[in-house]
């Protein structure tokens, strides 16, 4: 068994698509047309899990509502401080202010200490970055 992807629906795929390729650095592996939408696959290679953009034909013109179940996706960045600057020349917002420390406890008693920052995409998906230095 191999996880593959998880599919989001979007309102606007090219705001989706600036934010998922030019902030995080997915790249487009491929698009398909089905009936009623067109799909866009977005990893960080060929062959790592993915996320899928569903572009519905139809989108309720206030969008999606997210449920309570999903929480966010997260990715790991090199540099925290590099990633604050792209995500404020892009003019994104981080949610709660400035990245934070996180120290975690592992079943063996020892800490990992984690700097992490969130952000929404265009849709409202909370996507969480990791700096573990």
């Amino acid at each position: 068994m191999k996880y593959l992807h998880s599919m989001i629906r979007t309102k606007d795929v090219n705001a989706s698509l600036k934010f998922y390729q030019e902030l995080l650095g997915l790249k487009l592996l491929r698009k398909s047309r089905l009936e009623d939408c067109t799909l866009y696959f977005l990893a960080q290679y060929e062959g790592a899990p993915e996320i899928e953009l569903t572009d519905n034909d139809q989108v309720p013109s206030e969008g999606y509502k997210n449920g309570n179940a999903f929480g966010h996706f997260a990715f790991r960045c090199e540099d925290m401080d590099a990633f604050v600057k792209k995500v404020q020349e892009m003019g994104y917002e981080l949610m709660y202010g400035e990245p934070f420390n996180l120290d975690l406890k592992n079943e063996d008693g020892s800490i990992t200490v984690k700097r992490i920052a969130f952000i929404k995409d265009p849709d409202g998906n909370e996507v969480e970055i990791i700096y573990k230095g």
